[in-house]
């Protein structure tokens, strides 16, 4: 325990509740705490709750305290639960220290959304006990399903300026691609993550991030990657129509209407789709408000997919900013498989496992 941590349960409870005894400092009246020797005994680190406090002195080095002198000596996989108020959480600050730590291969268990110690509402809350002990058990178990493999993933939406100032976009979050790649990595798979304007960031060393801004930069990158890749999937909210003409000066205000031609944007995944070669997998995904079903096999015919993840907005807890989605996967093969409502990490789990199962069962 930090000193901090002490103020708020103290660490007699903590002792008698796990029948170990908890240490604070380096030192203490029993003499020296072999922080050494606590570092190389563990499968795993789980810091939980992190602070803002502890996060910045895990990202900078300061060890002033049993845990930071600890973590320092770790050889393990390192876990860390952020938990503080919405404003410190999104600070420029903690976000560096967050991406410092993920650069060094510490892994980032999702905080959650919902009312915080101050009363506000946002992100911020460490996850829920039973989502920490999940994220370690699905560590784990993991398999390196796909070591040696190379993957590529389109994730978040497009912007299409109007002008400098003004743009097309939707509200995409890039939760689920995001989510997608750290799965497929966390397999043992390199992935091109090609991410569109988010404030995510992805969290493994094997994701190489390319961040794009409009369908036609998204366009580019995915030609560029798709083939040396063994396999990819479009989850990114790729803009149809983007304004014809764009202006180099912000447009002012009129009176009256105003009118923007649009023109349509290239069909990423159905580009892709003509350019898959043998042994590629394609993976689509449709969002859809109607008729969800039938739309969604009509787009796996066209862009050639091997599957699609079908979202419906009608669904609650799906779709775009949430955590959650519920999805069900349809493949050419004809065969449908439709999940629960759960973590976007969960769902991304239940689509690497489908790409898993196509890859065993197609022809050799």
């Amino acid at each position: 325990m930090t000193s901090s941590a002490s103020g708020f349960i103290t660490p007699l409870t903590l002792s008698t509740l796990s029948k170990h005894p908890v240490h604070s400092d380096v030192s203490s009246d029993a003499g020296w705490n072999n922080h050494v020797e606590m570092g190389l005994w563990a499968d795993a680190m789980l810091i939980a709750p992190a602070t803002a406090n502890t996060l910045a002195k895990l990202a900078h080095g300061l060890c002033d305290n049993m845990v930071a002198a600890t973590y320092l000596s770790a050889r393990c996989p390192v876990f860390v639960a952020p938990a503080m108020d919405v404003d410190m959480w999104h600070h420029p600050s903690t976000q560096s220290n967050i991406k410092q730590l993920i650069s060094f291969g510490n892994r980032v268990i999702p905080v959650g959304k919902g009312e915080l110690a101050s009363g506000l509402v946002g992100e911020g809350r460490m996850a829920e006990p039973e989502d920490i002990v999940r994220y370690l058990s699905d560590f784990f178990a993991k398999k390196q399903d796909f070591s040696l493999q190379t993957f590529m993933v389109t994730a978040g939406p497009t912007f299409e300026p109007i002008d400098p100032v003004r743009f097309i976009g939707n509200h995409s979050s890039g939760k689920m691609g995001v989510a997608i790649a750290e799965e497929l990595a966390e397999r043992g798979a390199k992935v091109h993550l090609v991410l569109g304007p988010s404030r995510l960031q992805p969290s493994h060393p094997n994701i190489v991030l390319h961040s794009v801004m409009t369908a036609e930069e998204m366009f580019q990158a995915a030609t560029k990657h798709f083939p040396d890749c063994d396999g990819a999937i479009m989850a990114a909210a790729v803009a149809d129509y983007r304004p014809k003409d764009v202006s180099d000066i912000k447009i002012k205000k009129k009176d009256g209407d105003m009118s923007i031609e649009l023109a349509r944007t290239k069909d990423i995944a159905a580009h892709l789709g003509q350019m898959k070669k043998n042994g590629q997998i394609l993976v689509g995904f449709a969002l859809e408000t109607n008729n969800e079903m039938e739309n969604a096999q009509k787009k796996l015919t066209k862009k050639n997919f091997d599957f699609i993840v079908l979202n419906s907005l009608n669904d609650k807890g799906a779709g775009f900013n949430h955590n959650t989605n519920k999805i069900t996967i349809v493949r050419k093969d004809n065969i449908i498989r439709k999940f629960e409502l759960k973590s976007k990490k969960a769902a991304a789990g239940d689509i690497a496992n489908e790409i898993v199962d196509i890859s065993d069962n197609s022809p050799s």
